[in-house]
Parts: C-alpha cells; structure tokens; sequence
C-alpha cells in the first residue's frame, strides 16, 4: 500500500480545512509531535492602557456617566507554521495507492510468512496480525472493538513471533490435484466485423514511396495474420478462436471444424447464444491450426449489417471454459440487429435495455475470467461509451486505431499478460474512517475488481467522520488492513494481508512539499474519469478545481519533477473534458470515451519507466490534440 501523504491528516473543525484554528485548539489539543519550528508566543494583549500610578485620582461624581460599550480588539489571527500551511488545503490528501498488478504476482512471495487459513474477526472480518493484542485468548479488534476467543498456538504465530507496525501474510490453502490448470488453454478470441462499413479504404504509403487504398477489413487480415505468425512462434501451444459477425454471427473457432451460424431469431436470444457458444468444439492449439485460420482470415468478405452484441456474447461464451481467456472485439460502427442494438440517430440516448446488455454481458466475463478489449476506428461512430464499458468492467483496453496501427494495437491486446481473475479487495481502517464516493459509508470498503493484467493500480480516499476527529487526533497512529483475495494462472486460491499502521498529523501541519504527486495524480485521473463516465460532471469539476489548487501549492514549495509533468497533463486533459460537458449531454463522443476509460484505468510513471512516461506524454499530447478540435 502507498499513501499520498505519509500521515493520516485529520481536520481540527468538523466545518472543513478552510476553518481558522483557535489559540486553544492549537496549543492545547495537538497530541502529535512537531514537524518543523514553532513561531513565537504571541504579546500579551490588554483592552485598556494602565493609569500611570503618579496622576491624582479623578474627583468622585454622585452621579455616574453613562458609559459606552468598549469596542472588543480584532480577534487575534491563526498562527500557523509559515512553511507548512497545510490547513489552507481543500483537496483530500488521505489517498491510497494499491499496485494490484504487483500483489497478485505470487512468484514475489518469497520470504513471506505463509499460512493456511487467517483467523478472522466475528464483526468486522479483520485478520489477526502483528498489530493485534490477545490477553488471556481474547483478542480485541484494533479496527471495531469486538472481543474475539483466539487459541494460544495460533496467537503465538500470527502475533508474538512478528510484533511490529507491518505485516505481510500470503494464505495458501491445501490444493488438490483438480484444482490445477495448464497455463496454455487460455485462449485468445478474435471477435471481427465484416459488416458492408468496413469496405472504407484509406489511402496509405507503400514502403517504395507509392499510394495504395486499402479497406479497414484488408487492414484487419493484415494484422491478424501478423498476430497469427507472431503467435506461432513465441506461444506454439496458444489456442486461438475466430468469430465474425455482421447481419449474423459465424464462429469459425480454431478453423478445422465447420462453422456455426446465428441468424435471425437466434440473434436476439441470450441463453440460445451463450449454449450454443459454450458447447462448440474446443480449438486446438495453434501448432496445429495455424494453416486453417490464415485461410478464414484470408476468405473474409465485408458486407451487410452490424450484429455487435450477439458476436460479443458468442466470443465471452467460447472463453469462458478458460479463466483469463481473452476477446479482442475490432469493430467500425454501431451495433443495429439483434441484442444491444442503438439507435440509428447519434442525438438519441440509449435505451436502458441496451446499457443493461452490456453491463450483464461484462459481468458475466468477469466471472468466467475473461477480459475484452475494444477497438474501433477513427472517424467512425461506434457508441465507445457504451461498448467501452464491456472493456472496462473486465479489465482490457479501450482504443480507436486506424490502418496504420491495427497491427500493433492487435498484437498488444493479444499478449499474455493476465496475472489473476477473481480478485476482490477488501481495505479496513478503524472505526471512524469512511471512504467517499464509495456505495459503503463505514470503515470497511470491498472492491470487486475481478481480471488483472500487469500495470493495474487502483486507488482510494478516505476521510474522518467529524464526530471523531477529536478522538483521532489524540491518537499517534492507526491500523490499516488490506485483504486481497484472487485466483491465479493455475487457479490456485490465495489470501494476501497486509496490515500496517500509519501516523496522524493535523491538516495544519501538513507540509504540501513532502506530498506524493503519483498517487495523487492517479487518484485524481481515476476518480474525475469515473465521475464524468457517470454523468456526475460537477462533482467532477470541484474535485479537479481541489487537486489543481493542490498542485499550485505544490509548485510554490519544489520544482514539479518531469515525471510528475504527467499527472498535470492528465488533469488539465480532464478539466478539458469536464467543461465542454453540459448537462444536456446525453452521449460522449467515441474520441473522448476513448480519453476517459484510458485515465479510469491510469497507472504511476516509476522511477526508472522512461519508455513509458515517453509513451504517455505522447498518448497525452495526442488526446489533447483531438479534445480541442472537438
């Protein structure tokens, strides 16, 4: 777990951070150590001048004069560390950064206590761990307080043999020979359209300097072939399955068998297509089809309609006998026959009918391990915002490409990079803390994020309930639990818990200087996507105006380093979005769709990652680009 700020900031009021402190609070009230010098005690302030001693007293009136209000003194300023100024911040800076893509990697597990099964709390399901206290068999939960009888032996283990403030546990229950599965049947699903759209040629430069035409379809052959032969050669043992579709869905499979053909009625029957799918015979690997499915690609023909929906069901239907399968979907227009069908007219919102296809369709790959990818391409109207979500609910990637790229794009999506399915976090702080934006308002939030492929980060904020602020700042740390459960290549059920605690420091105290920009900038691009994909574009647009005046300050105290020029770019790329949204917007374009699954799914440029950080700023520059022609 990374944090943005290497404390927990806690506000002094429960009326925000933009409150001015009282002398009381301040001096009285802060249990934590100081970070940095003090500034001096104020004068002693007096509302009157003293009578000098030597004048003769004024004579006594019977009568007492009518005495007029004295005027209070200005009340006096908040004093606050000139360096630090923390207190002036809006933004939320208690973030979370969780490198999911790394914890799933089991193969780092090396020198990790390892066990079978953790001993979980009655309440709140927290793990015993090194930060836990059990007196007499009775352990008290640090993150709800509840009682809970523990053995002796096993105290022994998860506790007094590590004591600390950090533990890192891996849970590997027995398993059984049938729990094992050969790596190599996954298989990668290539799910194409051939409707009469893709005919569209593009001129392009052959490699002796001349022009030539080709069509999106020719262009898709190209790359297919290419991911083929590339595929052959480093994965002989890869088992590779063709789908195309247009006014009827055709599954070729490895190609060795005879097609199966969805026409019709059966384009707008579900479970038809998914049985259907499923029980068509299994590929072989690609050793031994590899002459066939050059040829299915080579026969290919464009024309009639587009049946988007029916062909994605069909393609997450042959996956799913395989957990961390994968469908790469290529497609030039919108979905017209059969389910999840649209609207001809682009001004027209979807149907919920047509959403709810969609959402259930990427729900069920997501429980069968499978991830989708969607490519489109450019100048084309396609709906991304809608089908992007099949990708973006499973974990693969969104893109538009053109004639020039399909091959690489193709070829990248097609890697084996999958690193676990069925994972769901599961993060608890002490009771207290609640996570905003989240479905949950209590200390404990469960994430389901499903299929992980390399480079998956997600992130969190939370915040302290006001009613408890008082009581955290009288606190020198507090616990932290990350549960993170997910199967493996070979299936192999797995429980990794980090627990931790972490300081707490006041929001006056914090020094914006010291602040991590990378799990900031993460966050921001994450949470601002997800927001904007919702329709919750104010929400959106306070959150972007919090993180910018942050990054202001951040500026104002060291130089912005050239990786964390990334971040910037990425903020400034939403606000661009955010403000040519209004709210009579029903629909996003595929070009900004494209923008906003790509900043849900942001990860952090590392340290010694110069390829990437050159290949973000140039996706960034690009974006950019397209966003302010729109």
């Amino acid at each position: 777990m990374e944090f943005a700020c290497s404390h927990v900031v806690c506000d002094w009021t429960s009326h925000g951070a933009g409150e001015a402190l009282t002398e009381y609070e301040y001096d009285n009230r802060l249990t934590i150590p100081q970070d940095g010098p003090r500034p001096p005690p104020l004068p002693p302030r007096r509302l009157k001048k003293p009578r000098p001693t030597s004048l003769p007293l004024p004579p006594f009136c019977s009568v007492q004069p009518h005495l007029e209000p004295l005027s209070l003194p200005p009340p006096v300023p908040p004093r606050a560390n000139k360096v630090n100024r923390g207190h002036w911040l809006e933004a939320n800076v208690n973030i979370v950064s969780l490198s999911i893509g790394k914890l799933v990697n089991t193969k780092q597990v090396k020198g990790m206590e390892s066990f079978q099964t953790p001993v979980i709390c009655g309440k709140c399901s927290a793990s015993l761990s090194c930060l836990s206290s059990v007196q007499n068999g009775v352990w008290q939960c640090e993150f709800c307080g509840c009682d809970n009888s523990v053995d002796d032996s096993l105290s022994r283990v998860c506790v007094g043999q590590r004591a600390g403030v950090r533990s890192d546990d891996v849970y590997l229950p027995t398993k059984s020979e049938d729990d094992y599965q050969n790596l190599e049947d996954t298989l990668v699903v290539f799910c194409v359209d051939i409707s009469g759209s893709m005919s569209v040629t593009t001129e392009v430069m052959s490699s002796n300097g001349s022009s030539t035409h080709i069509s999106r379809l020719e262009g898709i052959q190209d790359a297919l072939e290419k991911t083929l032969s590339s595929t052959l050669h480093q994965s002989r043992h890869r088992r590779v399955a063709l789908v195309t579709f247009n006014d009827e869905v055709v599954i070729y499979g490895d190609g060795t068998c005879t097609p199966l053909t969805l026409r019709d009625w059966a384009l707008v029957d579900y479970d038809h297509i998914w049985q259907q799918s499923v029980s068509y015979s299994v590929p072989h690997c690609i050793a031994e089809t590899y002459q066939n499915l050059i040829q299915r690609v080579k026969d290919l023909r464009d024309h009639g309609a587009t049946c988007l929906g029916p062909a994605a069901l069909a393609s997450v239907a042959i996956a799913s006998r395989y957990p961390g399968s994968k469908v790469i979907l290529c497609t030039d227009g919108r979905a017209n026959i059969g389910l999840g069908q649209m609207e001809d007219m682009p001004s027209l919102p979807l149907s919920p009918l047509t959403s709810n296809f969609y959402r259930q369709l990427a729900l069920q790959a997501v429980a069968s391990g499978v991830i989708i990818s969607v490519m489109t391409f450019e100048g084309t109207d396609c709906c991304l915002a809608d089908v992007g979500r099949l990708a973006d609910m499973t974990g693969g990637k969104v893109n538009i490409v053109n004639i020039g790229n399909v091959a690489t794009e193709i070829e990248m999506a097609s890697m084996d990079n999958v690193m676990a399915t069925g994972v769901t976090a599961t993060l608890l702080a002490s009771e207290g803390v609640y996570f905003p934006y989240e479905d949950e308002n209590n200390h404990k939030l469960i994430r389901e994020i499903g299929n992980v492929t390399k480079g998956v980060e997600i992130t969190f904020q939370f915040s302290i309930k006001p009613e408890f602020t008082q009581a955290f700042l009288q606190k020198q740390t507090v616990p932290f639990q990350l549960q993170l459960c997910f199967k493996t290549r070979d299936q192999q059920q797995v429980t990794r818990i980090i627990t931790e605690r972490r300081p707490v420091i006041s929001r006056s105290r914090v020094w914006v200087g010291s602040l991590n920009m990378a799990v900031i900038g993460v966050h921001c691009a994450q949470l601002c996507a997800g927001l904007t994909m919702e329709g919750r574009v104010q929400e959106a647009q306070s959150q972007l105006k919090a993180q910018q005046d942050l990054l202001k300050k951040i500026s104002e105290h060291r130089p912005i380093q050239k990786d964390e020029s990334v971040y910037c770019n990425w903020m400034d790329t939403m606000t661009t979005i955010c403000d040519d949204i209004t709210s009579e917007s029903a629909t996003f374009s595929d070009e900004v769709a494209k923008v906003v699954y790509q900043m849900k799914r942001a990860s952090s440029v590392g340290k010694n990652k110069n390829k990437t950080m050159a290949r973000q700023k140039k996706t960034e520059r690009k974006n950019r680009a397209i966003l302010e022609e729109k």
